[in-house]
């Protein structure tokens, strides 16, 4: 059999489109326009998240369909990934980084670490969840949280 007469019988093969998120609960989410600017950054974890984040903008899961986009300057960014628990040394440059961002911003805490400081709680060098230094408006769960559950918590904040 040929290949096109394979293809021709074959037809169309594709996943169906995930469903529509529900429409953003904050007003800053909305007043964003259907489009966000991410500034990744790190504050102390195992850089699981990191994968994953890039497994969520890779061409699998594909963010940026969504309207999500990857900015390096947190001048340029409407909403924040912050990953791992808050150690001491990034407080003050979290704190720093959020003030930068013009309004409206949001702040997403990925991952458990930064939800609750997961495997890092109690340790020496760490200042605690990033809700306990920046006010968070929005959570993903999970060590490391899935791909899907971070394109899903950016398509909340866009609603593609």
């Amino acid at each position: 059999m040929s290949l096109l007469r394979k293809i021709r019988e074959t037809g169309r093969v594709a996943e169906d489109a995930p469903p529509r998120p529900a429409p953003a609960a904050s007003a800053a989410a909305r007043r964003l326009g259907g489009s966000v600017q991410v500034r990744c950054v790190d504050a102390g974890s195992c850089n699981g998240c990191e994968i994953e984040i890039a497994a969520a903008f890779g061409p699998v899961y594909d963010a940026e369909r969504y309207g999500a986009r990857l900015v390096a300057s947190p001048r340029h960014a409407d909403l924040a990934l912050v990953t791992g628990p808050v150690t001491r040394n990034m407080a003050e440059p979290l704190r720093r980084t959020v003030a930068a961002m013009p309004r409206p911003r949001l702040v997403v805490a990925v991952g458990d670490c930064a939800l609750n400081c997961g495997e890092f709680a109690g340790g020496h060098g760490v200042e605690g969840a990033v809700a306990d230094v920046v006010p968070v408006d929005l959570k993903v769960e999970g060590c490391p949280p899935r791909p899907d559950r971070i394109v899903a918590a950016l398509r909340a904040v866009t609603g593609r």
